[in-house]
């Protein structure tokens, strides 16, 4: 499968992004009782708990990541990824081959 990478994006609303570094995982959890995306997908760091999103928007998305709604059915509930790259306009960042479905259900 090939790779995929998605834009984490909001970060300026939380703790900024001078903490993140290439190589670092974090945590994405789906969020279907936002209010204002359905397939809203959380980004969250272990010890400081939200910091950002999954960008969701014609605007917000990189190059060629891809957006939460294009990932959300690929996922469970919960999935990590990896930073890649980390610009000011976003973050880049992979997600890890054992987190997809299609993965999943090749091991179980």
């Amino acid at each position: 499968m090939a790779k995929i990478f998605i834009t984490l994006t909001g970060t300026k609303h939380y703790f900024g992004n001078d903490f993140l570094e290439k190589g670092m995982k974090i945590r994405l959890e789906k969020e279907p009782d936002n209010e204002y995306d359905k397939e809203a997908i959380k980004v969250t760091y272990e010890g400081l708990g939200k910091i950002g999103y999954v960008a969701n928007s014609s605007y917000t998305v990189i190059g060629e990541s891809m957006s939460a709604g294009r990932l959300y059915d690929k996922i469970g509930d919960m999935a990590y990824a990896k930073v890649v790259l980390v610009t000011p306009a976003g973050t880049i960042c992979k997600i890890c081959k054992k987190s997809l479905k299609s993965e999943q259900e090749e091991t179980a």
